[in-house]
């Protein structure tokens, strides 16, 4: 039978946060790999990210397996690739030995995830392997809970962007209709605030780091006085309303 390849969503951070399903997958499969940032000669680095910390609440520590993945390079192409296919092969192995294997992943596995580019490549070292997704809960949803912000209304569209694209796409976003989230924009925390007033759309926009952590942060964005920010921030600008019950129906 074909072995299965996992991505299991395990949330923004708070163990709490990992649904039923998700923690039924972590616990049945054979082995539970999680992504760990390289350092600068490419090895592990030592540091435990969101999704080992979260994982931990509800596996024993020898079954998870540590993979690096070059999560932080941006510009060196070659480096980057290498360190995917070394990933991939690491993977490809443990599947040729283990009937199932998850991969925790925070937020959602198929929401900017490091999944998907594991899959692909793990699909094409060991053909046949099934693959499947477990949802997890997003970092806009998180905030928006714990924020009270709420994403939607009627027929409101929403808007994700990753700033890593650039606060163009952001600008862009914004000035259409409805609410807009943002990933990833931490170092491009004045950008971000800039585009926020020339849109006109700080006011009740809400940016949030950390969270379900001992460290979160969750703050207007009028309070962004143009400062490094965390990278994986999440900002929420809602849709423009007018206040009343259903005015968006």
């Amino acid at each position: 039978m074909s072995s299965r390849l996992i991505g299991v969503g395990v949330g923004p951070g708070d163990p709490e946060l990992v649904t039923v399903k998700g923690v039924n997958a972590l616990r049945a499969a054979d082995v539970v790999v999680v992504p760990v940032m390289a350092a600068f000669d490419g090895k592990d680095g030592g540091e435990r990210g969101r999704a080992e910390a979260t994982v931990l609440h509800y596996v024993p520590e020898e079954k998870v397996v540590r993979v690096v993945f070059a999560l932080n390079e941006r510009t060196d192409r070659a480096r980057r690739e290498a360190a995917w296919d070394a990933a991939g092969k690491r993977v490809a192995r443990l599947l040729q030995r283990h009937a199932a294997v998850a991969f925790a992943t925070i937020g959602d596995p198929n929401v900017y995830s490091t999944f998907t580019y594991l899959a692909q490549t793990v699909q094409e070292l060991v053909p046949g392997t099934v693959v499947e997704t477990v949802p997890g809960i997003t970092a806009m949803q998180d905030l928006a809970a714990r924020s009270g912000a709420v994403l939607t209304e009627g027929t409101e569209p929403l808007t994700l962007v990753p700033v890593t694209a650039g606060s163009t796409v952001l600008k862009e976003a914004l000035a259409g209709p409805g609410t807009v989230v943002a990933y990833k924009f931490g170092r491009q925390a004045r950008e971000v605030a800039e585009v926020l007033r020339e849109t006109g759309r700080i006011e009740d926009t809400v940016w949030g780091s950390g969270l379900g952590l001992p460290e979160e942060s969750i703050r207007p964005a009028a309070d962004l006085d143009g400062g490094s920010l965390p990278y994986l921030s999440t900002l929420i600008a809602p849709a423009r309303r007018d206040g009343t019950r259903g005015g968006k129906l």
